[in-house]
């Protein structure tokens, strides 16, 4: 009975201290070192929420930036890949039609230039930001759909871009919203 009564104590005082003490204090650590990334990196336009920087969302506008492919459909509470393989019949039909989409969107891309991330969902189906050559491919779209030139677009790519993680892994990046942000305010909306 004493090992009862002593397990009992052991379990109560670790539920409070692993299920209370601890997420309290890590949440007030992130909200007083990150307080902007510990409220969900959340931006404003217009002095109302547009979204948030770190989770995509399903832009259709010909005159924005699209992000990648969402297994999940940009809903934030089911995040995950859809785990399908190569081979997999379902997988190869959605490649496809996103591939159609990509074509239908920016014409004049030539097939073989567009990247897998253009047409492949990514891991998390959030990914907020897309490479820089897939925003390269999307300029003449928002261009001809918003009078912005060529050249001021591609000047907000690379003021937006962000670099290799340390300096050596994945491709150099930009965010979709940092970037449909700008074109929003440089078109006064």
């Amino acid at each position: 009975m004493v090992n009862f009564w002593r397990s009992l104590r052991f379990t109560i005082a670790f539920a409070i201290l692993l299920g209370i003490i601890y997420p309290l204090v890590v949440t007030g650590i992130g909200n007083l070192l990150f307080p902007f990334q510990a409220k969900g990196s959340i931006v404003s336009l217009q002095g109302r929420p547009a979204g948030s920087l770190l989770i995509a969302q399903s832009i259709t506008a010909p005159g924005l930036f699209h992000p990648r492919p969402s297994a999940v459909n940009y809903a934030a509470n089911g995040s995950g890949g859809s785990n399908l393989g190569p081979t997999n019949p379902a997988l190869v039909a959605e490649v496809k039609k996103n591939l159609q989409t990509v074509e239908q969107q920016n014409p004049g891309t030539p097939v073989g230039s567009i990247p897998t991330s253009m047409v492949e969902s990514s891991a998390s189906g959030l990914d907020p930001d897309i490479t820089v050559q897939d925003a390269l491919i999307q300029v003449p779209r928002i261009a001809k759909a918003t009078g912005i030139s060529r050249t001021d677009l591609t000047s907000l790519i690379n003021q937006y871009k962000q670099g290799r993680a340390l300096g050596i892994w994945g491709d150099p990046m930009v965010n979709v919203m940092q970037l449909n942000l700008a074109i929003e305010k440089r078109l006064g909306k």
